[in-house]
């Protein structure tokens, strides 16, 4: 069954169950209202005859006093004393008792027949005098005309409902066709995407957007979007990986190619196949560490973490590296502790330095600083280097993604992964890592990391 029929359905249900209430509610009180109205009359009746009936001095009544007295057509009386009728009203000559129960009840009381010829409402009226209860007078109205009245009511509550709840369902049926047009919408154009794998069509929105169905269609689109970003993602970074692997590949069966023709093994084959393994392995590490970080899998080791120090270590390493060709320097330190994962941090610190180190001119000069501000600790790595095109710094955190323009790729140039890695460390550090370039005059990483909170007194 369609959510429309359904919708449908249900809407004609709830139409239907009001509609039901509603007519019983009517008819009851059009039926209340009659009623009254019968009640009325009858106690008219009996006291327009209560006002003429007299007794003689026997305690008895005198049926002369009454004779004349003509009620409603559709109004009959018994007049009774001494356990026997005295008087009934003309055309209905009925000489039992119109109520056997009020009769004999002592007081006044209304009673409703409804048995086959019948068919009244009775009216039982104690009659008394001074000197004590002389008699009954029963006043009966014939119901023929109300209950004519209450059924032609019901049949018109009951066409009314049926035509109202017909209407009803046309109209929901029209209503939640329309509203649910941009649904069906929605699902020719997903099944139109499996079949052709295009991720790059959208869904039109025909109808107002800040409804429900304008912002299902809205987060839809804004799915597909991030799909078609992360399917071309995916497919960029396979090419790259490719890429990358084959670079080292082609250059280890070269010099196996070479080895087995010559049938000789010198050093520089040695060193350039090793070097050529350490960037696979270098490779197939970050890859392996990335996939950890995107599937949740890479747990962060946290604990104090001073940096002071931990620069002082990465500086130690790097002015190795850096040697005579560039100078590296400390230009500003604070002692300021965080929480974190040391080695996690010491890895991001290496990428930055390696990269300012590398991509420095001979005779340049790379400097670091720590600083402390206001509830975070601020790490500046700068380098007076080529620098980054404009166009290439909102993509250098990007997996291989590389600015080749002004950068020349070397066998230690890195793959593209580094910085990525940066990013995510500081990013699950609950901090941020910015750049600043210009070409021909630097880039300037700036990392900050909120301060460890300090330890509550107790």
């Amino acid at each position: 069954m369609s959510l429309r029929l359904r919708l449908t359905i249900l809407y004609t249900i709830v139409v239907g169950i009001v509609l039901v209430l509603a007519s019983v509610m009517v008819f009851s009180l059009v039926s209340a209202f009659l009623l009254d109205q019968v009640n009325t009359s009858l106690a008219q009746t009996a006291a327009s005859l209560i006002e003429v009936l007299r007794v003689d001095n026997r305690n008895q009544f005198d049926i002369r006093s009454v004779a004349n007295f003509r009620p409603a057509d559709n109004i009959v009386y018994q007049v009774w004393g001494d356990n026997r009728v005295l008087q009934i009203s003309y055309p209905w000559a009925q000489k039992d008792p119109l109520d056997d129960q009020g009769l004999w009840a002592g007081k006044m009381v209304f009673t409703a027949d409804y048995a086959p010829g019948s068919n009244l409402q009775v009216l039982s009226v104690p009659l008394k005098t001074e000197r004590g209860p002389s008699g009954v007078l029963q006043i009966g109205y014939k119901l023929d005309l109300i209950n004519m009245t209450r059924r032609t009511l019901a049949s018109v509550l009951t066409m009314l409902t049926l035509l109202a709840m017909f209407i009803a369902a046309f109209a929901a049926w029209m209503v939640t066709g329309h509203t649910l047009e941009p649904l069906e919408i929605v699902t020719n154009v997903a099944t139109h995407i499996i079949r052709a794998d295009d991720l790059q069509r959208r869904i039109p929105i025909t109808g107002p957007q800040d409804d429900e169905v304008g912002r299902l269609i809205n987060a839809f689109n804004q799915t597909l979007e991030r799909m078609e970003s992360l399917f071309n993602s995916q497919r960029r970074f396979l090419a790259d990986v490719s890429h990358e692997l084959r670079t080292p590949l082609t250059v280890i069966k070269g010099n196996i190619g070479l080895i087995r023709k010559y049938k000789k093994v010198d050093e520089e084959t040695l060193l350039s196949i090793d070097a050529e393994v350490d960037r696979l392995t270098r490779l197939v590490g970050d890859l392996l560490l990335l996939g950890q970080a995107e599937t949740g899998k890479l747990v962060l080791n946290l604990e104090k973490v001073a940096l002071d120090t931990l620069l002082l270590e990465v500086y130690q390493q790097m002015k190795t590296l850096a040697g005579e060709r560039v100078k590296l320097e400390i230009v500003e330190i604070d002692q300021v502790e965080v929480s974190g994962d040391k080695d996690r941090l010491k890895q991001v610190l290496l990428n930055l330095v390696g990269n300012a180190v590398h991509y420095s001119r001979a005779g340049g000069e790379v400097k670091l600083s720590l600083r402390r501000e206001a509830a975070r600790a601020v790490i500046v790595v700068e380098d007076d280097g080529t620098g980054i095109p404009a166009e290439d710094l909102p993509h250098i955190f990007e997996r291989f993604y590389r600015g080749e323009k002004s950068r020349t790729r070397s066998p230690d140039s890195g793959y593209g992964l580094g910085l990525s890695i940066a990013y995510w460390i500081i990013e699950n550090h609950q901090g941020g890592i910015e750049v600043e370039s210009e070409i021909n005059k630097g880039s300037r990483f700036i990392v900050w990391l909120p301060i460890n909170p300090p330890d509550p007194v107790l």
